[in-house]
């Protein structure tokens, strides 16, 4: 096989790997996710607590419809959840942030995080 067919057969036989973020804090854990079904990405959450994580929450759409938002990460500690990703558009790459402090039942408005001074509501 020369190089060229090589590089050819690699690249369209890799699959992409799409990271789940998971995080546990006491008895709950989180799990937060960018999701296309809907033809723009927008970033799920589900949370179980209290039943041994025998049960999750429904999914929870965190994002703006107005944006891509892709590469979410997520960290808890004790009630709190903090869930930050990116919102991309044509002319926009922005870094945004929500937080619940109540085990994931109700979050704050999105958070940009790009400009300097007062962190300023996404609209």
């Amino acid at each position: 096989m020369q190089l060229t067919e090589v590089a050819a057969s690699v690249t369209t036989t890799l699959t992409p790997v799409l990271l789940v973020p998971i995080v546990i804090s006491g008895d709950n854990i989180y799990v937060a996710w960018s999701n296309n079904k809907t033809g723009n990405y927008e970033v799920m959450l589900r949370a179980s607590s209290m039943d041994g994580r025998a049960t999750f929450t429904d999914k929870t759409n965190l994002s703006s419809t107005d944006a891509e938002s892709q590469d979410v990460q997520i960290a808890a500690d004790n009630d709190n959840v903090i869930v930050s990703w990116w919102e991309r558009n044509a002319t926009s790459n922005e870094p945004v942030v929500t937080i619940s402090t109540d085990t994931g039942t109700i979050f704050a408005p999105i958070m940009k995080l790009a400009a300097n001074g007062t962190i300023g509501m996404a609209e």
